[in-house]
């Protein structure tokens, strides 16, 4: 087998992972400082003089580590004694035996930039667990709320979409089919909805996204949802397979979990899956990524919603869940540096409870970049190879392209968006619904 490229690394200088290492990840890390010293009122009155010095030394910590991002020192260890700190130190050593003599230590600019971008969200995590009684506050929780509540309107339209739907033994399969179509391209551009990317500003959805996917249509440079109905139609008409599950996993809090859990709804009542696991982060991640509390947090707001559509459809989730029809995982794999091929001799439970599954739902950028491992593939290059062995099911990249990494495409079809728009693979404008199928 030839040998795989090089990893994307903020050695490149212009490159995206350079700007995100040189400008966004400090942006980042100042939202999150000042956000603690915003809440110094409420650990005083939570914890009183401890909360106060809890405050100053996490502060402390994460002022430390945005100066040591800025001025390119070598990565160290942690230091906490979380679940997963091993781990991650042990692939610190891993990355330093893969450089030559006279390399030094992995550095910021110089390491692969997968690794340093997710070792920088665990520096954050370790800042505030090392800080107790703290140690539980989630730096980015209001920004994932404020973005529910700034898309109200677009979520409203939605559910009242869904409801419509209902009940759905009354739709012709063709219906079901391009409803099923709608709700997974409307999961694709809910994507765009990302905090990471905007350094942490608001990225909430305004308008009514199910009138724009029409005009989105074209910005879909693959696209193969006719092999996703191909799959689950199969599945449902045959008999001998009475549990067909569809696993999710997720990425963004706010709307885009919202986008998630209507295409969930519509897969179950449609009768396209009998359950759905979704599989999201155990500590807060990449600023916006949905842990089980913000998953609980968005149901129980959906439920209490004055707007009818949104309480109906948030009472019928809740039950869902109660009824088991819908489960929710995290696993500390999903927040390590690791690339997914190496899933089945790092996690092998979690790579065993994906077998289960007959359709997995990768969402977003950072998925992809693990599935892809962050290389520097040709854009030609075929999905199923730079997978790399990992198919524990079919599975399927549903993401807005916001890194300098794709591959599946034409012959040309880069050079064309290049030559029309320059910074195609970078702004989050250009979509993707990547399939890998059965063996």
């Amino acid at each position: 087998m030839a040998e795989s490229p090089a990893f994307l690394s903020a050695k490149d200088e212009g490159s995206f992972a350079y700007l995100t290492i040189k400008d966004r990840t400090p942006q980042i890390l100042t939202k999150v400082i000042d956000t603690l010293h915003r809440h110094k009122s409420e650990f005083f009155e939570k914890h009183g003089e401890e909360g106060i010095e809890a405050e100053k030394k996490a502060i402390s910590l994460l002022s430390k580590l945005r100066n040591e991002l800025q001025t390119d020192k070598p990565i160290t260890p942690l230091v906490d004694k979380c679940v997963d700190t091993h781990i991650w130190n042990q692939y610190l050593e891993y990355q330093r035996s893969l450089l030559n003599e006279g390399d030094g230590e992995p550095r910021w600019f110089f390491s692969p930039w997968l690794f340093v971008e997710c070792y920088m969200y665990r520096r954050i995590h370790e800042a505030i667990v090392q800080s107790p009684p703290i140690h539980d506050f989630d730096v980015f929780k209001e920004s994932k709320e404020e973005n529910f509540f700034e898309s109200q309107d677009s979520i409203d339209a939605l559910c009242t979409h869904l409801l419509q739907l209902k009940p759905t033994k009354g739709l012709r399969e063709e219906q079901i089919q391009d409803e099923f179509f709608k709700l997974l391209q409307i999961s694709l551009w809910g994507n765009k909805c990302d905090l990471s990317l905007s350094g942490g500003e608001s990225s909430s959805q305004k308008a009514d996204i199910i009138n724009c996917l029409q005009d989105l249509k074209p910005f879909i440079l693959i696209n193969d949802t006719e092999s996703l109905w191909a799959l689950l139609s199969k599945l449902k008409k045959t008999v001998e397979t009475p549990v067909v599950r569809v696993d999710i996993v997720l990425d963004n809090s706010g709307f885009e979990l919202i986008t998630d859990l209507v295409l969930a709804d519509f897969l179950f009542s449609s009768e396209l899956a009998t359950e759905i696991h979704f599989h999201g982060k155990s500590i807060p991640w990449f600023v916006s990524d949905v842990t089980v509390h913000d998953f609980n947090w968005i149901v129980e707001h959906m439920k209490s919603s004055n707007l009818e559509s949104m309480s109906t459809c948030g009472a019928c989730w809740e039950a869902y869940a109660r009824m088991g029809r819908w489960v929710y995982h995290d696993h500390a794999f999903w927040t390590l540096p690791h690339p997914y091929c190496v899933m089945p001799q790092v996690a092998p439970d979690l790579y065993a409870e994906l077998q289960k599954a007959h359709l997995i739902l990768f969402k977003g950028d950072l998925n992809y970049r693990k599935l892809m491992g962050d290389r520097k593939w040709k854009f030609t290059f075929p999905f199923h190879q730079a997978l790399s062995g990992f198919h524990p099911a079919p599975l399927c990249s549903i993401r807005t392209l916001k890194c300098e990494l794709q591959v599946g495409l034409q012959p040309g079809q880069a050079e064309q968006l290049t030559a029309s728009d320059p910074h195609w693979l970078t702004t989050g404008r250009y979509g993707i619904l990547q399939f890998d199928g059965p063996l």
